[in-house]
């Protein structure tokens, strides 16, 4: 027996002295958009180990008999980025309509939306608050391969007041319904932080404003303190831990900002001083401008509760105005769907609204690629096409600087250097 463990260490051994074969693919297209300095490469030959990129030419050909997904046609750009998605939600279920299924119900949902938002070319998403913590589940599923989706950066539950937009103001006070991640005064919710990222969490979310999803809470009202919100990012950088703030209304994103927080989400209230801080600070704001005509034709079909349509209405327009005026005064800018509001397939159609509202279309390519990544801090790993960062490409059969509409239908997807789609 012991000569036959002997022999099997020996064998393992002589396995793990054998460096696995690295794996080489070639991706060519009519041309490459670089999304950095905003030019086209033409006839790029993309060169991709084990998933990630190993270098990029111009007008060279590919090795023969190489492996070689050939995108004849086509122009290639990097994979795209949302910064704001629900994976395990779907605007179908409005107001008290999603009781009528069982909890694990929306991990499977998540599972649907994941491949949904790979498909639509967003090959990074961000998932700022789920419950039950599906998404870390979700998240483990897609690297080891079992299902299909976007790289995911995790918020888990979202932290906010008790009462607030980001606790259960859904139910009867019978129900004892309450978020796990609520909680009052910087202690506790330097706490909350914490049991966040102890279940999963990649970054971490807060609601500084009300909002228009949930019940006796007004988008304009702050719901927390400086102090709280100080606090929570604070915590949140200690542990290497990005943070977004749920901010509607003026003061709210305002504190935010002056809490230290990474990104302002919605910001639908901005005023000047808070476009000013934000510029000043270097502050990334992450405006959802395009699910609104959804929500307002589909959501009293889907169960939305008229409280929550009349927000929509009132919050609607005054974001795509200071979308517009933010953008004018150079506020740097992600993109960020709030998708599982709005259909997870459909969130490419933001690009176009964004440009509609004041953007050029190579800096709306830019708030889902380049600037997202550094919202993230994931510079040069994803949201380009160069040496050291992931293989994730998409391709479309036009021009998207000329018809940003492209995006919306996105041709082909690939992730890791393996075509999805």
């Amino acid at each position: 027996m012991m000569k036959f463990s002997h022999l099997l260490g020996t064998v393992s051994l002589a396995f793990a002295a054998s460096p696995a074969l690295a794996e080489t693919t070639y991706v060519t297209a009519d041309r490459m958009l670089d999304v950095e300095t905003g030019r086209y490469i033409e006839a790029p030959l993309i060169t991709v180990i084990d998933g990630k990129i190993s270098a990029v030419e111009a007008s060279v050909a590919a090795p023969d008999g190489a492996k070689t997904i050939d995108l004849a046609g086509y122009t290639l750009l990097p994979g795209l980025i949302d910064m704001h998605v629900h994976l395990d939600g779907r605007p179908e279920y409005g107001g008290y309509s999603s009781l009528q299924f069982s909890d694990r119900f929306w991990t499977v949902i998540g599972v649907s939306n994941a491949a949904k938002m790979l498909g639509a070319g967003f090959t990074t998403v961000r998932n700022l608050g789920a419950v039950d913590y599906n998404i870390a589940g979700l998240d483990q599923a897609i690297e080891a391969g079992w299902v299909q989706g976007p790289r995911i950066v995790n918020a888990a539950h979202a932290l906010g007041a008790t009462g607030g937009h980001c606790d259960q103001t859904f139910l009867p006070p019978s129900f004892a319904a309450k978020s796990p991640a609520a909680g009052d005064g910087p202690d506790q919710l330097r706490q909350r932080v914490r049991e966040q990222r102890k279940y999963g969490a990649e970054v971490i979310k807060a609601c500084a404003t009300g909002g228009v999803f949930s019940r006796n809470t007004e988008p304009g009202v702050q719901q927390l303190r400086l102090e709280e919100l100080t606090a929570i990012a604070d915590e949140a950088h200690f542990w290497g831990l990005k943070a977004a703030a749920h901010a509607h209304g003026a003061e709210g994103i305002k504190a935010a900002i002056l809490g230290g927080f990474d990104t302002i989400e919605h910001a639908s209230f901005i005023d000047d001083e808070g476009i000013r801080l934000a510029k000043a600070r270097g502050t990334f704001l992450s405006m959802d401008i395009f699910n609104t005509e959804y929500t307002l034709s589909q959501g009293e079909a889907n169960g939305v509760l008229e409280e929550n349509l009349a927000k929509e209405r009132l919050v609607s327009k005054a974001q795509r105005d200071n979308f517009r005026k933010a953008n004018a005064e150079g506020v740097r800018m992600v993109f960020g769907s709030d998708a599982g509001v709005m259909p997870h397939e459909d969130v490419g159609g933001q690009f176009g609204i964004m440009v509609e509202y004041g953007m050029t279309p190579i800096a709306a390519i830019r708030a889902a690629t380049v600037n997202a990544a550094e919202a993230l801090g994931q510079e040069g790993e994803v949201g380009v096409i160069k040496p050291g960062a992931w293989a994730d490409i998409v391709a479309v059969d036009g021009d998207p600087l000329a018809n940003i509409g492209e995006l919306a239908d996105i041709d082909v997807v690939i992730k890791g250097g393996e075509r999805v789609k």
